[in-house]
């Protein structure tokens, strides 16, 4: 069985798949049902040509960081050939627009079971800085209140 991974923006904090399926290397995972996406490690057998329809490419390095992004490639569409990567994610279109994927974006590569714990994680540092935020606000508010 093909494992599922689920894939995450940490720097930009949004999802950019729930359920992506995780291929080893080459050219068979072309014939794997889509779901939201496929992640593949780097293969000479993996071609820019005759996807079966538009998706986004990310490229990534070890550290799962963004390299390099392909927004809308289409069926028969040819695009350079990137060889030094770590591993490509192909995504449903749009994807890298919705999320705000940019070069340089860090992902998080993971399990659907390790997705609430890493949503917790994420929900609680965007508390946390929303409180900072608010309270700078307030001091800002007192001072011009005691001018």
């Amino acid at each position: 069985m093909t494992p599922t991974v689920c894939v995450i923006n940490r720097t930009r904090e949004s999802f950019l798949c729930l359920s992506a399926v995780a291929a080893g290397n080459g050219g068979a995972y072309r014939n794997i049902a889509r779901e939201d996406g496929i992640w593949s490690m780097p293969s000479p057998g993996v071609y820019a040509v005759g996807t079966l329809f538009p998706v986004d490419r990310l490229y990534l390095d070890r550290g799962n960081r963004v390299i390099h992004l392909v927004e809308h490639l289409d069926p028969l569409q040819i695009v350079p050939v990137r060889r030094r990567y770590a591993s490509l994610l192909e995504v449903r279109t749009h994807t890298i627009y919705s999320s705000g994927t940019r070069v340089g974006d860090e992902l998080l590569i993971c399990t659907p079971e390790e997705v609430e714990t890493h949503w917790k994680q994420m929900r609680e540092h965007i508390l946390k800085r929303h409180r900072v935020q608010s309270a700078g606000m307030r001091q800002e508010v007192i001072r011009c209140l005691n001018e």
